[in-house]
């Protein structure tokens, strides 16, 4: 069957009110900005920015931020067929602090885990190359089923998996069913994206490099890319090794939110187009910077398929 679809993100959509006062406390906080936000929802509009089909399956709320969202979302290109809108719960959205370091934040969940698996028909995934999700996603039913079962189906019909780590104790306080959950869906060999910060927070300690990578093969991932902010990026492959590259000088970051999306998002992109693991590393890299320097979503006014393709 032809692969109609470069991939498919499985997981939150929110309404992310950033605040306005740049590395002020949420209790400081005068004004927000509203954002169309959650991380499956990013790498589907930064996907499709990109050029590529990207399908977003989510649930919001039948309600004024849940048009919103399909209508942002529609107007960037991403298949919204798979977006279902409550009746019942309300758009989640999270109040997040504007911060060039990592934000803080407080979320207010409703319809985003209500993902269904009507949602995930076979029929899609038989089309798609890439089935993506977030740790975040993961963290509450009837989602964390659903997207486990269609992680499943989706390795069976010969789709590369992909999980981005975000983990943050204040969503999934059980750090023990999040191992145990990551545990699961590590069995379809996903590309896996984590931060040192997810780390720290999903292991409640600092753990050395040689920990995480060896933890993470151990569940069954074969490509693990471990993110360090200002320290560059580590990818390790049980195939090819290891493979290490220097963070890119910023100097005007103006919005560390989304900016892993961002990376991933490139990350993924770079796989498709077959690129070895250090173009494909640079690729992220360049498309996170071009994030950092802005606030919000990716810039309108540049074509970002060329933007990743000149070596600048």
């Amino acid at each position: 069957m032809e692969k109609k679809i470069d991939i498919i993100c499985a997981g939150e959509v929110l309404i992310d009110f950033i605040g306005h006062e740049i590395n002020t406390s949420i209790n400081r906080t005068k004004d927000y900005h509203r954002f169309l936000g959650g991380s499956p929802t990013n790498v589907a509009v930064n996907a499709a920015r990109l050029g590529l089909n990207s399908v977003l399956v989510a649930t919001c709320g039948q309600d004024g931020l849940g048009e919103y969202i399909v209508r942002k979302l529609n107007a960037n290109n991403v298949v919204t067929t798979q977006i279902r809108k409550s009746d019942i719960e309300p758009t989640s959205v999270i109040f997040v602090s504007k911060s060039t370091g990592t934000p803080d934040f407080i979320p207010y969940r409703e319809a985003d885990y209500q993902i269904h698996p009507s949602q995930i028909p076979e029929d899609l995934l038989s089309t798609a190359k890439i089935f993506h999700t977030t740790c975040f996603a993961l963290s509450k039913n009837p989602a964390r089923q659903t997207i486990l079962d269609s992680a499943k189906k989706a390795q069976a019909l010969g789709l590369q998996t992909s999980i981005d780590i975000n983990f943050s104790e204040r969503i999934w306080p059980d750090r023990e069913e999040a191992k145990a959950v990551l545990k699961e869906y590590l069995s379809t060999n996903p590309l896996v994206k984590l931060s040192e910060d997810d780390c720290y927070r999903l292991f409640a300690e600092s753990k050395t490099e040689d920990y995480i990578f060896e933890y993470f093969h151990g569940l069954g991932a074969s490509t693990i890319c471990l993110t360090k902010g200002k320290d560059g990026v580590v990818l390790s492959d049980k195939n090819f090794g290891m493979f290490y590259q220097k963070a890119q000088q910023i100097n005007d970051i103006k919005d560390a939110t989304g900016a892993g999306d961002a990376f991933w998002t490139g990350f993924l992109y770079a796989r498709l187009k077959n690129k070895n693991f250090e173009e494909t590393i640079s690729i992220a890299q360049k498309l996170a910077v071009l994030k950092l320097r802005n606030v919000g979503r990716l810039p309108e006014d540049i074509n970002i398929a060329d933007y990743l393709n000149t070596n600048e």
